[in-house]
């Protein structure tokens, strides 16, 4: 099981407390996590990723073993710790602002 920590406004939406886990069959990637988040908790949909493109929402960054993945490829296998439970993928809102 992937464990997921989604931000405040996410979970509250998606009605969760804490982190959720999914389950991913096959290659642990990116848009396999978002694409099993997204078929869990279908209220997410389009809050992550644009509906049509799919590309990552502005103000939305993801992070795993203390690294930024919000530029890397969707299809990029996610780190060993993220694969296997031991670390969680984060889902963040970016803050912005002057």
């Amino acid at each position: 099981m992937i464990r997921v920590v989604l931000p405040a406004h996410l979970r509250a939406l998606a009605r969760v407390e804490g982190e959720v886990s999914v389950q991913v069959i096959g290659p642990v990637t990116q848009r396999s996590v978002l694409d099993a988040l997204e078929a869990r908790y279908p209220v997410l949909r389009g809050t992550i990723r644009d509906h049509a493109t799919g590309q990552r929402r502005a103000f939305v960054r993801f992070f795993a073993c203390e690294r930024d993945l919000s530029h890397e490829p969707p299809d990029m296998p996610l780190p060993h710790a993220v694969a296997i439970g031991a670390d969680p993928y984060l889902v963040v809102g970016a803050m912005a602002g002057g």
